[in-house]
């Protein structure tokens, strides 16, 4: 089994920047890919960033330039940096796990952009 838990989420500023972390924990288990969602009230879940265990890179055309998924050292947590901060980034933001046994989703944390 594998536990995900996102932190970082808060309250910023338009044009300010936040970095979200997901932690992933457990043993005996192979990363093919992180992956990070969000979804705003009234809207579908919609795809945001991915991270192979190549280190291949892709974005959602929305935060493209402006966001960056990486993983740390350890190999054991996926940051998102987001930039340039707009109101419509406003959503719960999830990590999204896939591994070769099973796929796992985090509970999400609540990133706000507002003045």
């Amino acid at each position: 089994q594998v536990q995900l838990v996102e932190s970082g989420g808060g309250l910023v500023q338009p044009g300010g920047s936040l970095r979200l972390s997901c932690a992933a924990s457990g043993s005996g288990f192979t990363m093919s890919a992180m992956n990070w969602y969000r979804q705003a009230p009234g809207n579908q879940r919609e795809w945001v960033a991915t991270l192979t265990n190549i280190a291949t890179t892709s974005y959602a055309d929305s935060v493209k330039g402006r966001f960056t998924i990486s993983r740390d050292n350890a190999k054991n947590t996926v940051h998102l940096q987001m930039s340039s901060l707009k109101p419509d980034d406003t959503a719960v933001y999830y990590c999204y796990l896939q591994t070769p046994r099973a796929n796992y989703w985090g509970l999400g944390t609540q990133v706000t952009v507002s003045s």
